[in-house]
């Protein structure tokens, strides 16, 4: 199915998520990869147990198992939401929040403990890997300040997007078109610098075609 003789660099977005896979393709647009996701593949492939302890160790463990199991150099993504008034929850648990379940169920819990508190103040946080077969790796971070919302607005994004009110556009991610969100998220910014290191990608992609 695959064809790795292609002169044009192959990459694959080492996510199921429709919403990462969607803006992850429109930020990487500018360095012409031939793209990948999970779904090229024939047969589910089991998830990698997330046991890091912060944003890096889990892109990091993400993107090595990935790009193992698949045959191609891996981005992974990991990210999550941080408030202030939770001392940093729901950080690397922000998926898993509550014991998972759906986002409904995790945003209704946030709004449950942000009940009554005055400091809104929360942040996302994006962190970038890109790996191969090997032990060598590059990565790249973003972060988008924002307050939690009394409630959620909007229909546009996933995950905690509808609580995150972002000051300078007066909005929710969840209120912002893709085009609007992929230009000041925390992955956009991850993203954004990724693409500044156009030439480290394309060396780092070309040795692992080598190898």
């Amino acid at each position: 199915m695959f064809n790795s003789s292609t002169s044009q660099p192959t990459l694959l977005l080492a996510t199921s998520n429709l919403g990462k896979i969607g803006e992850l393709t429109a930020i990487l647009k500018p360095l012409s990869l031939r793209l990948l996701t999970l779904a090229d593949w024939p047969a589910k492939i089991p998830e990698p147990e997330e046991t890091g302890e912060d944003f890096l160790a889990n892109a990091l463990i993400k993107a090595q198992y990935y790009a193992k199991v698949c045959g191609y150099p891996a981005l992974a993504d990991d990210s999550g939401l941080m408030v202030e008034a939770l001392g940093g929850r729901p950080g690397v648990a922000s998926a898993r929040y509550g014991g998972g379940g759906t986002d409904g169920s995790r945003k209704l819990k946030l709004l449950r403990e942000m009940v009554g508190l005055k400091n809104r103040r929360a942040k996302f946080k994006s962190v970038l890997v890109l790996a191969g077969s090997g032990a060598e790796y590059l990565t790249w971070s973003g972060e988008l300040a924002g307050e939690i919302a009394e409630k959620p607005l909007g229909e546009g994004g996933f995950g905690y997007d509808p609580l995150f009110w972002e000051p300078i556009s007066g909005k929710t991610l969840a209120q912002l078109t893709l085009e609007e969100k992929n230009r000041i998220s925390h992955r956009a910014k991850a993203g954004q610098a990724m693409a500044r290191d156009f030439e480290a990608v394309r060396k780092f992609l070309a040795g692992c075609q080598e190898s």
